[in-house]
């Protein structure tokens, strides 16, 4: 009989899951379904801290189990800026994106049986000036689909960054350091 892993990962993102198999960690992936509505006047730390708490809570943990989840916005002078729902939109985000810095926050939630434990990064990323024939092919990519603001930093939309200030797995998803801390205090040491 196998034992069961020490830690699911409560996302079904490939990059997600990808930087924690680089950090050479035994996993399993549990997709978890939450409203991931913004509450009126939530602040969007308060925003994807909560969202993170609420997917690790999704999954039941036993003795032997911790639940890493995340969550991650793009924020525009105060606006979040989420997943795109249709081309139009995506378009709008990067559009406004273009030429200027914005904040990516994630936080980062880690249950084990006794506690839940909570962090998160902040990255200022600054833009290119984008045109918007840019927009539409990358759109056309498929790649922005999935993405909060419409791009994916570790992807073609890296051509659009001219500088980060910050973690950038914390843009890609799931900040390393602030990661890290955390399984260290459920008592998985990476080193």
């Amino acid at each position: 009989m196998m034992n069961s892993p020490k830690l699911y990962l409560a996302s079904t993102s490939p990059r997600r899951r990808e930087i924690l198999e680089s950090l050479g960690l035994d996993f399993a992936v549990q997709s978890v379904e939450i409203d991931e509505s913004p509450i009126t006047g939530e602040s969007a730390l308060e925003l994807v801290l909560r969202l993170a708490a609420l997917k690790a809570a999704a999954i039941d943990c036993s003795e032997a189990v911790c639940v890493l989840a995340a969550d991650t916005v793009v924020v525009l002078n105060g606006e979040v800026l989420g997943k795109p729902q249709h081309e139009a939109q995506a378009l709008d985000m990067l559009m406004r994106l273009s030429g200027r810095s914005h904040t990516v926050l994630t936080g980062v939630a880690l249950k084990t049986m006794d506690a839940t434990h909570m962090t998160h990064s902040s990255s200022e990323v600054q833009f290119r000036e984008i045109g918007r024939d840019e927009a539409y092919r990358y759109w056309q990519s498929g790649e922005p689909v999935d993405k909060a603001g419409a791009y994916g930093i570790q992807g073609l939309g890296g051509l659009f960054v001219e500088a980060i200030h910050g973690s950038y797995s914390g843009v890609v998803g799931l900040p390393v350091f602030e990661t890290a801390g955390l399984l260290k205090l459920a008592g998985i040491d990476l080193l």
